[in-house]
């Protein structure tokens, strides 16, 4: 092997050429240069591929005993390693940035996801410059890089067209190609994508066969390819992160017919059947327990009869969105293999970056943003009958129950957001890599950790950890490399102090103990009676005969379990955990947490064609009266299209010109919608149209009166009966001049959305009104740039 002659503990590499002799005419013999070589990491340095899937339970892949096939994860398991004792953070934006780092979440910033960022360093999605991504680490030591999919790693006030982009990435990140969505779920059928930093349209609609895991599948097979065509000795990085099976759950319904029947048992059922299929496996140690139902999760014997037939739609939805991510997969897989480079390609398959989730409430969700917004009773057992047809479909944005999560997760207690129990941080993950591991079809149990990921691909590939990155100090990464076990299967493990904490839940891992508690239960937006963190009860568990955390041995060994609360601390204090923020909903409002926003003031001037503005981007009109003005050029004839749209067909509002006359619709949760009509059309000529809503008040979520003007001309009035009081969407955003995604109205399709006339400028304005229905257009632009 050609010894490597780069100093790479300093990235870039600097630049050092060679002392020679110099001639002064290019023509003389003696001019002698040494060639030019591209930058390649050392001989032998491996191609990476980590598919990284999201909100999948331990329990719910076949590879791991689950009812989910995933022939893909057993073959590639068939051939690698299964780790079963493999761990996340319990949350998806803080495992992938640690993951993509090395570090833990509270150390690069993430200790909830960036929706809910407060100032604290630890919480404040802002990833600190002294902690490189693993990225940029490879792409500066001559990788090529790409992502594929979600990144939840973007700080909202800085998710706007005008960045500043350094969290995104193909900018900041290190990743040279990106195509994917911003944000923390998306929809499937209909995403808002970005490629780079530009945003861009799905090439297909879901009529003609679109899905978002094949687009992502398609655009990582065609770069993997591109690359080894044009540069066969380069090694890549792929990060394929598709946004199943986070909610909404959308499949092709082909895919979810093939579980039709298969759930009927109910959830306790199903954690017995996958249970016994674990130990069957040998996934789990033949002495492990089944932990018990705890009584905030509902029996399925309790649930409503006529509720039944619902809950397992749900499931067998999520069944096939599961089994059609992992087909997805394998296409990637397979096209590594068909180009012949597949034995040197470390793939690292995590089943998920969190366990399963139990975000959609006891009874499952219809629209999975009505717990958000704490409007969950509106879909009642009734409504949820008259829906479940279009589970997985277009028409819905629908999340299973809260007992589909926990059965997910087996044999573990708790779900998703619990850090405290491994049902929230266990997750089965497959390592595949024939050049390095020799083993095929093994089984490790050595504790690891999504921190480990980074430093074992710098050792795989016979890299430095940098200690200098563009001209900032590095610390050090805080995982461990897991390259001493892939052929050593005893090998004692070496990560073995982590500790956990998520909204309060919280716990520490240390040489086989764990001693955790459960702070707050997720599904509950707004849960009463939450106790202080100094009376939280406290178990302590022995991993190296208790798999499960099944055996609570706190009132045993008490002295134990206060070693194992005050090594906790001391883990917090050294990566930035304190203070515990337990809040969450209230963490929405940035006001509250204290993180900057990128819109001041209560007021904003739009024009025309701005769009793919996310929520974060535009002045919140939540819970307030608010008005929206737009000055219009109608040509003769009319006009028609939107104005201005926020949100999309599962919440948000829109002011838009139909039939030549103006229209404002309120969509709540597109369960609820209200409309208010002008009563004439809007004449030819430059006006005014302004829609003035008057908030009811006396608390959230109330409705208010609307009135509709032109030039300060009172031309309709009626009545919304509700409003959201916490969020429209996760992925839909605000347009101007048309509508992107899904519509907010029945009356109008994106395609359809785009205004005939003209926009000159669009004014929302949540301050008092003191222009009599009417804004002077000399004023427009001082009156919007004092208020923001």
């Amino acid at each position: 092997m050609t010894p490597d002659r780069h100093a790479r503990t300093m990235l870039p590499i600097p630049d050092r050429p060679a002392p020679g002799h110099t001639t002064y005419d290019a023509k003389d013999p003696e001019t002698a240069y040494p060639p030019i070589e591209p930058l390649r990491p050392p001989e032998g340095a491996p191609n990476v591929l980590i598919v990284l899937l999201d909100d999948v339970g331990f329990g719910a892949s076949s590879a791991f005993g689950g009812p989910c096939a995933t022939p893909n994860a057993e073959k590639l398991a068939a051939g690698g390693l299964k780790y079963n004792r493999f761990h996340t953070t319990a949350l998806c934006a803080p495992t992938r940035q640690a993951m993509l780092t090395g570090r833990n979440h509270h150390s690069v910033g993430m200790g909830s996801i960036t929706e809910t960022a407060t100032s604290a360093p630890g919480n404040s999605s802002l990833r600190p410059n002294t902690k490189a991504p693993l990225a940029m680490t490879l792409k500066l030591n001559g990788y090529s890089t790409a992502q594929f999919g979600k990144c939840h790693e973007v700080p909202v006030w800085q998710s706007s067209p005008m960045g500043p982009f350094d969290a995104w990435p193909s900018a900041g990140g290190g990743f040279e190609t990106f195509y994917g969505f911003i944000g923390g779920e998306n929809n499937q059928w209909e995403p808002a994508l970005y490629e780079g930093t530009t945003p861009v349209e799905p090439p297909a609609t879901p009529e003609e066969g679109y899905h978002l895991t094949e687009d992502l599948a398609d655009h990582a097979i065609s770069w993997i390819r591109t690359q080894k065509a044009l540069m066969p000795d380069k090694p890549f990085f792929a990060y394929f992160a598709p946004g199943a099976t986070h909610a909404p759950h959308h499949v092709p319904p082909e895919w979810a017919e093939k579980y039709k029947g298969e759930f009927a048992h109910g959830w306790d059922v199903q954690r017995e059947r996958t249970f016994a299929r674990q130990k069957e496996l040998g996934v789990i140690p033949a002495d492990a327990e089944l932990t018990p139902r705890h009584d905030a999760i509902p029996a399925w014997d309790d649930m409503p009869d006529e509720l039944k037939p619902v809950l397992e739609r749900e499931m067998e939805v999520y069944a096939g969105f599961l089994e059609h991510t992992d087909h997805h997969v394998g296409r990637v897989i397979d096209a590594i293999e068909d180009l012949g480079v597949l034995d040197n390609t470390i793939i690292y398959y995590i089943i998920g970056d969190n366990g399963a989730s139990a975000e959609g409430t006891v009874n499952g969700a219809f629209n999975e943003m009505a717990n958000f917004n704490g409007m969950a009773a509106l879909e009642t057992p009734e409504f949820m009958r008259s829906k479940m047809d279009e589970f997985g479909t277009p028409s819905s944005y629908n999340h299973y129950a809260v007992g589909w999560a926990w059965a997910m997760d087996t044999p573990f207690q708790w779900t998703k957001q619990v850090a405290s129990h491994w049902g929230g941080t266990r997750n089965g993950t497959v390592v595949h890599w024939p050049a390095g591991i020799t083993e095929k079809g093994g089984l490790r149990s050595q504790f690891t950790h999504v921190i480990d990921v980074a430093p074992t691909i710098l050792e795989a590939a016979g890299l430095p950890e940098p200690t200098m990155v563009n001209g900032v100090q590095q610390s050090p990464m805080e995982g461990t490399s897991m390259v001493y076990s892939f052929n050593e299967a005893d090998a004692a493990e070496r990560h073995d102090l982590q500790y956990f904490e998520m909204f309060g839940n919280r716990g520490v891992y240390h040489k086989g103990w764990s001693a955790v508690t459960k702070h707050r239960t997720p599904w509950l937006l707004t849960e009463a009676n939450i106790p202080a963190f100094d009376d939280d009860v406290w178990e302590l568990y022995d991993g190296s005969s208790d798999y499960s955390q099944a055996r609570d041995l706190s009132a045993e060994q008490p002295e134990k379990l206060h070693a194992l609360q005050r090594l906790w601390l001391i883990e917090a204090v050294k990566y930035n955990v304190l203070p515990i923020d337990d809040r969450t909903g209230e963490r929405l409002n940035p006001d509250l947490a204290g993180r900057p926003t990128l819109v001041r003031g209560n007021a904003q001037l739009l024009f025309a064609g701005m769009g793919r503005l996310s929520e974060n981007s535009v002045v919140s009109i939540k819970n307030k009266s608010f008005s929206v003005t737009a000055e219009l050029e109608i040509p003769e004839g009319g006009a028609n299209g939107v104005i201005i749209a926020q949100g999309g067909r599962f919440g948000g509002w829109s002011v838009f010109v139909s039939g030549d006359k103006a229209k404002f619709v309120y969509n709540v949760l597109g369960i609820q919608s209200f409309e208010i009509e002008a009563d004439r059309p809007i004449p030819a000529g430059t006006h005014q149209v302004r829609m003035e809503f008057a908030y009811d008040g006396g608390g959230l979520a109330k409705g208010g009166d609307v009135t509709l003007y032109y030039d300060g001309d009172q031309v309709g009035a009626g009545r919304v009966g509700a409003t959201q009081p916490m969020v429209f969407s996760a992925d839909e955003t605000t347009d101007v001049g048309y509508e992107s995604g899904t519509p907010v109205s029945a009356d109008y399709t994106p395609q359809s959305s785009r205004f005939t006339g003209r926009i000159n400028w669009v004014q929302i304005d949540t301050g008092d009104d003191d222009h009599d229905h009417l804004i002077d257009p000399d004023e427009r632009l001082r009156i919007a740039m004092a208020r923001q």
